[in-house]
């Protein structure tokens, strides 16, 4: 083993750990070694269909023992493995297949519907298992630099970008996550975040590579989620507010056990009532800020720091490295500016996009896009999530890629969208449009129009029908102002 390698990271661990337990379901538990051995026969049935290191797999699944078994088997293969977000239209999903150039992609009985007019060769997980076994090479070292996985992000241009993560990435990622959280022989991780999100894909590495059980759900349920905490050892859980405030309700006057010890929350900062409720019950929030491009979290808050610091997302993990940057130069301390990161968890750069990389990464740094400033301690508070994100749920929506939508409908002559605040799910978009003179179009037609286009979440749930929309000098559109029209809107 050279040491730029690591070893292949389940037959490792069913080597060191045969016995303990890898994955836990309402039906199931599931060792180590079973694990590898299951995924030895997927790897074999695959290699049987054709695919080969270096090739370029695209899974379409949603949480399940198969979906491990699956993203691992690919892995014993040394195939890069596409993670493709089951909520997204045909039209996302053929560009994400096509721009991967993915050779074969894996998907399941529920979803396949939504790939069937896609020319590309696609196979069921579940017939699958009819498939006899050829036996491959299986990879037992995994490169640092060796491309693991792509992940798209929508970016600021509408064209969602297609994240590569390296082993390295993935490997840093858990290594400074256990320097942070710290590691108990009795940890047990609830995985009910979609695996093709970053978030839910880590604590499956995260799992192994640690020799912990994860607790998979196929989707959030409140009410499963408590059981899964009270009654299968749950001691930590990936969330988002809407997320945990479901939970809280469900909860009620419960508690949960002393052994549960860390709620790590996404997706934006928390509200104080929502922080000041989980200290009531004891439910320790460790505040956190990541995204796809740096394989999960880079910054966490702790505990103890939740109400004093509320509002920050905390400091950086162990071998991560955070500045800001206002006009080029380091900014001051409580000074605004663009965050910016480095460490062996970010990525290497956009698959297919030298330009967006060389202009994202800079000697390692990764320019984010977000805003945001260190106070006197080194405590990061996030202003803006790239400036105009809208986060709805945990989910980022990018305004450009709906405005783009928007803007193909013949009858709309310009579009703008922005979030507005919404008590469920902390932001939703609203679009402003100007439609072409004369049009009829209704609120009802661009919904549905938009419905046909985008993946249900991120479908505006209003739409504003304006004479203009607020831009600079340079004609730039400015999202920002977006807002002001609707509070012009209540003073007519």
């Amino acid at each position: 083993m050279k040491s730029t390698e690591i070893p292949n990271w389940l037959k490792q661990r069913a080597f060191l750990t045969p016995n303990r337990i890898a994955i836990k379901t309402e039906y199931e538990e599931i060792s180590f070694i079973t694990l590898h051995k299951n995924v030895v026969r997927k790897a074999n049935q695959l290699t049987f269909a054709g695919i080969h290191k270096g090739d370029v797999v695209s899974v379409l699944m949603k949480n399940s023992v198969e979906m491990v078994e699956v993203i691992h088997a690919l892995k014993y293969i040394g195939a890069v493995t596409v993670l493709l977000n089951s909520k997204l239209t045909s039209n996302e999903l053929g560009f994400q297949l096509t721009d991967s150039g993915t050779k074969m992609m894996l998907t399941e009985d529920a979803l396949i519907e939504k790939v069937n007019e896609i020319d590309i060769e696609k196979v069921l997980v579940k017939e699958m298992e009819q498939f006899p076994e050829k036996e491959c090479h299986i990879q037992e070292y995994f490169s640092l630099d060796q491309a693991d996985t792509i992940m798209y992000t929508s970016g600021t241009t509408g064209r969602p970008k297609g994240v590569i993560h390296t082993y390295g990435n993935h490997w840093w990622s858990a290594v400074g996550s256990s320097l942070n959280l710290g590691l108990h022989q009795d940890d047990c991780w609830l995985l009910a975040v979609p695996m093709f999100h970053i978030s839910g894909l880590s604590i499956l590495y995260r799992s192994v590579i640690y020799g912990i059980p994860a607790v998979i759900h196929e989707g959030f349920d409140p009410k499963k989620a408590n059981a899964a905490i009270m009654n299968q050892g749950v001691t930590i859980m990936s969330i988002v507010s809407v997320m945990l405030s479901r939970m809280l309700a469900e909860l009620g006057d419960e508690k949960y056990p002393d052994s549960f010890r860390c709620m790590l929350l996404g997706g934006g900062p928390a509200p104080k009532p929502l922080l000041e409720k989980c200290m009531a019950h004891n439910i320790p929030v460790f505040q956190t800020y990541g995204m796809t491009e740096t394989a999960s979290q880079v910054v966490t808050l702790a505990p103890e720091y939740s109400i004093s610091k509320l509002g920050s997302a905390g400091k950086p993990l162990f071998p991560v490295q955070i500045k800001i940057e206002k006009e080029g130069k380091p900014a001051k301390p409580n000074e605004i500016g663009e965050i910016v990161v480095k460490g062996p968890s970010v990525t290497k750069g956009y698959l297919n996009r030298i330009d967006a990389t060389k202009t994202s990464i800079v000697d390692g740094w990764l320019y984010t896009g977000d805003i945001g400033y260190l106070d006197d301690e080194g405590f990061l508070f996030v202003m803006d999530r790239r400036s105009d994100l809208i986060i709805s749920g945990g989910e980022n929506i990018y305004p450009a890629e709906l405005e783009a939508v928007l803007l193909a409908h013949p009858k709309i002559l310009e579009a703008g969208v922005t979030g507005i605040e919404d008590a469920k799910w902390g932001q939703v978009p609203a679009a402003f449009v100007r439609k072409e003179e004369g049009s009829h179009i209704t609120e009802a037609e661009i919904i549905a129009f938009c419905y046909e286009n985008l993946a249900r979440f991120k479908v505006p749930k209003s739409i504003y029908f304006v004479d203009r929309l607020p831009r600079n000098a340079s004609n730039k559109l400015l999202r920002r102002k977006l807002i002001e029209l609707l509070k012009d809107e209540n003073n007519d």
